[in-house]
């Protein structure tokens, strides 16, 4: 991860749907970057369809993928 404006850094999920391992609740990472006074960078993420934004340790994210569609069997073959 680099720095870029505003202390926000750089991840390669961003604007992706992720996992956050923390809260057990999926949403799209909007940001990397400080909250407050933390230490650490954490994890900005939004519920799809927006909602209220929470923050979680970016070690927590993992990235979603889409489920495979599984075809229904032949019936009687």
């Amino acid at each position: 991860m680099t720095t870029t404006s505003m202390l926000h850094t750089r991840h390669r999920l961003i604007g992706h749907l992720v996992y956050d391992t923390v809260s057990a609740r999926s949403g799209v990472l909007r940001a990397v970057a400080p909250d407050g006074d933390a230490p650490k960078p954490v994890a900005w993420l939004i519920p799809v369809g927006g909602g209220i934004e929470w923050t979680t340790p970016v070690r927590a994210i993992e990235p979603v993928t889409a489920p495979t569609q599984s075809r229904p069997s032949p019936q009687g073959r």
